[in-house]
């Protein structure tokens, strides 16, 4: 498979698109004035508490106070706090945790009242970024990523992705892990590590404890509000999370930000640099790629698939919910057989679209009815298969007996939504014209006008073919014979079947148009 990251870069935002075999499957934007994004660790104050939430709302200098609920609070709460209150006191002479005496943890049915006060400074991690009405939400269980490694303070635990298979591996990797973990600290493996080296893990390590050295002495006489440490950008962030070696080419258009991809990757990837192209060519970056295309076809209300058939994608606030449609094409006289090719067809489609447009929350997808029960077990295995490649956590359940796939989707941003829709110019968007009545006066009063400003012009008035009607053959037959009665002069009529339905023009004798806001002016 031939994966390929286009990124665009402008002075108000970086846009990054993610290609498979050359069809859009992610598409990231990022303003680059964005106060935080998720990752983002802040020392932030408690400023109310709900009981009947079981929440706080917490400062952390955004325009909404950030949602924090006692779920998110961690069971090592009360050791993160203190170690929060000696790095701002420097009661604490280091930033390691060798020495540190844990404090006893919260219980998990426990209250949020019980654990924190009102002004109290607290140390959080943006969890979600702010969705619609809702502010960011946070967690206290700090963890800081790394390529191939997870840094958890207060834990002694060591942990590897289960998407690395093979069972010998693990257990290298954990065993090597565990031989360089610094005390109280803990670990999770990613699935990037598999097959590297223990030189490979401890250098990415060591990058991790001082980001967590940086964080001890960002928080030195700190006041809440304040950012302690930043994620890295999106465009860094997303390398590190999905660069791997099937990657065949990254583009950007920046000249400063391919620099920066290339220092970035001589970190993380030195094999990896010589993928990085810097685009030059005049002509968008999103167009010469066939990204601004695809993006028109993807995003809207309808998503059509090559074999015909197509998507219906509904939002709701509860819930999203896909229809999938056959369209007219029938591929085989066998009705079941069709069905199922075109189920599968729309799995596939569905897996890309609830990626491309970062669908989050409860999805409901309501197939073409099949009967046999192994096609509904065929189509439920390949639903998986189609969603492995999806990084935001899921869960997938089998065909219900209505033929409806249940399928709860990871929602850490806001959904991607793009509108591939435009004004109409007749209305300009307010799905309202004129009367033809009150258009008829406004011909009249132009043409008063026109008459009055040069009498001795010839005329005529192109109109769309609906005025035409109305003017020659509707409820107003004599109407050039009222001007002629009045104006001494025979006005032309003229059809025109480009016209918006409520355009009309007037013309001289020498077929120029004659502009109202020039004989004002004259």
């Amino acid at each position: 498979m031939e994966k390929e990251l286009i990124i665009n870069s402008s002075p108000a935002e970086v846009e990054i698109a993610l290609l498979e075999n050359h069809k859009l499957v992610e598409i990231h934007r990022q303003k680059t004035n964005s106060n935080f994004t998720v990752g983002d660790i802040f020392l932030g104050k408690v400023k109310k508490l709900m009981p009947g939430l079981n929440a706080a709302f917490v400062d952390i200098g955004y325009k909404k106070d950030a949602f924090l609920h006692y779920t998110d609070l961690g069971p090592t709460l009360n050791s993160l706090k203190k170690f929060t209150n000696q790095s701002i006191t420097k009661a604490s002479k280091t930033h390691l945790l060798e020495h540190f005496k844990f404090e006893p943890e919260i219980v998990k049915t426990g209250k949020v009242n019980q654990v924190l006060n009102r002004k109290e400074p607290i140390l959080v991690q943006v969890l979600k970024e702010p969705i619609s009405t809702k502010g960011p939400r946070l967690s206290c269980e700090i963890t800081i990523p790394g390529r191939y490694l997870v840094l958890t303070p207060f834990s002694n635990s060591v942990a590897v992705s289960k998407k690395i298979g093979n069972a010998e591996e693990r257990k290298r990797l954990k065993r090597l892990v565990e031989s360089i973990r610094p005390k109280n600290f803990g670990l999770i493996v990613r699935t990037a590590a598999d097959g590297k080296k223990v030189a490979d893990l401890h250098e990415e390590l060591l990058i991790l404890t001082e980001k967590w050295q940086q964080m001890y002495e960002q928080l030195h006489n700190a006041n809440a509000p304040q950012k302690i440490l930043s994620e890295l950008d999106k465009t860094s962030s997303i390398l590190r999370d999905i660069l791997t070696n099937s990657f065949n080419k990254i583009t950007v258009n920046d000249r400063e930000m391919y620099n920066n991809i290339r220092s970035y990757l001589m970190q993380i990837a030195p094999d990896q640099v010589k993928i990085v192209n810097h685009y030059t060519s005049s002509k968008p970056i999103f167009d010469s790629f066939g990204i601004t295309r695809q993006i028109k076809a993807s995003f809207g209300k309808t998503a059509t698939m090559s074999s015909g058939a197509y998507l219906v994608i509904e939002h709701t606030e509860a819930m999203h919910v896909v229809d999938v449609n056959s369209g007219h094409k029938i591929h085989s006289n066998d009705q079941e057989s069709n069905t199922l090719a075109v189920n599968m067809e729309a799995a596939e489609e569905v897996a890309r679209q609830l990626r491309l447009r970062d669908i989050g929350g409860i999805i409901i997808v309501d197939f073409i009815d099949m009967r046999n029960n192994e096609n509904r077990r065929k189509l439920f295995s390949s639903m998986k298969e189609f969603m492995k490649k999806d990084r935001a956590q899921h869960t997938i359940l089998p065909l219900s007996k209505f033929g409806l796939m249940q399928i709860t989707r990871q929602r850490a941003r806001p959904e991607v939504n793009i509108s591939t829709a435009e004004k109409c110019p007749t209305c300009n968007g307010s799905g309202k014209v004129n009367a033809t009545i009150l258009l008829t006066d406004e011909v009249e009063r132009d043409l008063d006008f026109i008459i009055n400003s040069q009498p001795k012009a010839g005329l005529s008035l192109h109109l769309h073919p609906y005025l035409f009607a109305y003017f020659k053959s509707g409820i107003l037959p004599k109407k050039q014979m009222d001007w002629f009665k009045k104006y001494k002069k025979w006005i032309k009529l003229n059809v025109n079947n480009d016209y918006q339905l409520t355009e009309y023009r007037f013309f001289d004798q020498h077929n120029d148009e004659i502009r109202l806001g020039t004989l004002e002016n004259a």
